[in-house]
């Protein structure tokens, strides 16, 4: 009885240990902008009735919600877990083997230089010791003298020469080795690597032999789309490369696999929103409150390859914004934008860039690229200055003045922040529920110690929610044609996604209002068609690299146009006719005349085409008129104020174009011109 009890207690490690272990082997990854999805196949042998079986060697990464398994055919599955195993050693590199071999045939040939030197100094040694035997055993002739001296002088010369050159080969076949020996080393001391391993339990009606397929995703691997833009000469065809920058760090090497990429997001929660009655009452003022804003897609993805991101920042007119905050979200590494609207920041950590200014929405974008540029859009709420210089004694009415204007009582408040920036003539409703994250209230003693007299009515820190970036459900794949591999270690594999061919229309383009550098620039159409994706691009031109561009797709018009770099070689001036005289008042109102020039000189050798553009300020207040505008022949966008001119250039040749026009507005007042 005590035989039986001992055999029944250990059946269950036996079954353990009998696990039958099955290889298998990545044949296709479909690679999304964030994560990949692979695919394993297996050939296993079923007995029948129950079979368990363990397959090995997978990523520690697997989602495990994602496992799928085809190739079943009668088969069942009864019971599957995944789990890691911390026991078994993780797969060499693949290039481990490769690299030992290479270091034996470096130490090998090292040691055979070595053995060439040490005969050469031997031989010198001879040399030396039987002329000093010859000069003191013989006397020699003068013609024997020179006839021997100069044998010495040569093979000496000649043996010295060849030890100098075989120890500056064996310096240079050192450094190689000692290359490998890092390499290798950094290898071998790297930690231990986890392994998944899936555990699937069968029921097979029959004896059967399967082939499996083994699906599932995994994290640490995605691609980063990328462009070349090539154009040999002026009015030849733009070629545009569309490339993918694939890495991944999964811990499994990927070797030559069937690639596939999409732009697709596995993570994505594709279930239909369900929008309920909005119920309207009445709630304490201060009361803590969080609304989900709305899900937006999400258009960018992060690139873990930037190390360096530089831009330059704007408000909608295109004119730089000289100080503004550009921080990279979660962490206290940030900049400002110089007096010119640009900025440069190393990235060590973080995935988002946060780019904020006064009066302006601040915005968060993925470091998509390592040329980033923004456009800031203004807060209509924060667009007028009002500042408080009366306070009561409570959070209650009481009297108050605004400076420049009325001094009619009005209710003194709180002191209002929206995310940091103090707000002046808050009221409730300013911002929808669904906007609000948190509400913090800080009173009498703790609002005073941090914001002084302002705080004295107590203030209410408002933190909004920022909006969730989400992929598009539907999406595209690029099947890859050629097999790829690609090792589990973070670098990039760059795969050449397809090359397409447009007819491009070419001009020189300045708009010296922002900038007074001419732009040569390629325009074209029937882009939409190949589901491009934002990204940077190289730019290639007259078969030198004229620089990095972005392109983006979602921004785009349906005419594509790209720079192909700057021409130094044309200049364009733009002054103002100074006219002390223009500043008229009439009552309480101001009158501005405003009066532009523009020239352009084409210094090249050739005639050129120039896009010339400028703008007219369009008034956003019945109390700012815009008047008397006058733009000569330029082509005017009165809803925009945009003015264009198409300029024809011959070599050396420079043109003048003008506009002017006059604002009116309340002569207390200031205006953004």
């Amino acid at each position: 009885m005590k035989k039986l009890a001992f055999v029944l207690a250990f059946v269950p490690l036996l079954c353990f240990a009998n696990d039958l272990q099955v290889p298998s082997t990545i044949k296709e990854v479909t690679v999304y902008l964030n994560g990949a999805q692979i695919t394993r196949t297996a050939q296993c042998s079923l007995n029948a009735g129950t079979t368990e079986m363990v397959f090995t060697g997978l990523s520690a990464k697997i989602e495990e919600h994602s496992i799928q398994v085809s190739g079943l055919q009668t088969v069942s599955i009864l019971a599957m877990s995944y789990d890691i195993d911390y026991l078994t050693k993780v797969e060499s590199h693949p290039e481990v083997a490769k690299w030992k071999k290479e270091i034996n045939a470096l130490q090998s040939k090292i040691a055979f230089l070595q053995n060439r030197i040490n005969g050469l100094e031997v031989e010198e040694q001879l040399i030396s010791a039987n002329q000093q035997l010859h000069s003191d055993t013989q006397a020699l002739d003068l013609d024997k003298i020179k006839e021997i001296s100069t044998y010495y002088r040569q093979r000496i010369t000649a043996i010295k020469d060849e030890i100098f050159t075989t120890r500056k080969e064996i310096e240079l076949l050192k450094e190689a080795l000692q290359q490998l020996e890092l390499q290798l080393a950094e290898i071998n001391q790297a930690p231990e690597k986890r392994q998944g391993k899936l555990k699937i339990r069968f029921d097979a009606p029959a004896a059967t032999s399967l082939q499996l397929a083994l699906t599932y995703t995994v994290k640490d691997a995605g691609w980063i789309p990328t462009y070349d833009i090539k154009s040999k000469q002026m009015n030849d065809p733009i070629k545009l490369t569309y490339k993918a920058l694939v890495y991944q760090k999964t811990g499994n090497a990927w070797k030559n696999v069937k690639v596939i990429l999409s732009t697709g997001n596995p993570h994505l929660n594709v279930e239909k929103p369900d929008l309920g009655t909005k119920y309207l009452n009445f709630v304490s003022r201060h009361q803590k409150r969080y609304g989900s804003g709305a899900v937006k897609k999400h258009k960018y993805a992060f690139n873990p390859t930037v190390k360096r991101v530089l831009g330059t920042v704007t408000d909608a007119s295109g004119a730089p914004l000289p100080g503004c905050s550009v921080v990279i979200k979660g962490t206290t590494i940030g900049t400002q934008t110089d007096f010119d609207g640009n900025y440069a920041l190393d990235i060590k950590e973080g995935q988002t860039l946060a780019i904020s200014y006064i009066g302006f929405r601040t915005q968060e974008l993925p470091i998509y690229a390592s040329l980033m540029n923004v456009r800031l859009d203004e807060d209509a709420e924060m667009l007028e200055e009002v500042v408080v210089t009366a306070y009561g004694t409570t959070g209650t009415a009481s009297s108050g003045s605004v400076r420049g204007y009325s001094s009619t009582p009005k209710p003194v408040l709180p002191l209002y922040l929206i995310d940091g920036v103090p707000v002046d003539g808050f009221a409730e409703g300013d911002l929808d529920e669904s906007e609000i994250l948190s509400i913090e209230i800080l009173k009498e003693a703790s609002a005073t110690s941090i914001y002084g007299s302002r705080g004295a009515h107590g203030v209410i820190l408002i933190t909004t929610r920022k909006s969730r970036q989400k992929e598009g459900v539907t999406s595209t794949e690029f099947v890859i044609k050629k097999p790829y591999s690609i090792v589990s270690d973070g670098d990039i594999t760059a795969i050449e996604i397809n090359t397409y061919q447009f007819d491009a229309t070419y001009e020189y383009f300045a708009a010296p209002i922002v900038n007074e550098n001419v732009f040569l620039t390629a325009s074209f159409t029937d882009w939409e068609r190949y589901n491009l994706l934002p990204g940077e691009a190289n730019v290639y031109f007259d078969g030198g690299y004229a620089g990095k561009t972005a392109i983006d797709p979602y921004i785009a018009k349906k005419e594509m146009s790209v720079s192909l770099g700057i021409d130094p070689s044309i200049t364009v001036v733009r002054r103002q006719n100074k006219n002390f005289k223009s500043n008229a008042f009439i009552g309480s109102n101001r009158i501005l005349d405003r009066n532009y020039e523009l020239e352009v000189k084409n210094n090249k050798s050739t005639p050129i085409t120039l896009k010339l553009m400028d703008r007219i300020p369009q008034s956003q207040n019945k109390e700012i008129k815009v008047s008397e505008i006058e733009t000569f022949t330029a082509d005017y966008d009165k809803k925009k104020g945009l003015l264009t001119w198409k300029l024809e250039l011959n070599s050396k040749e420079n043109k003048k174009e003008g506009f002017s026009f006059k604002v009116k507005y309340p002569r207390y007042r200031a205006i953004s011109l």
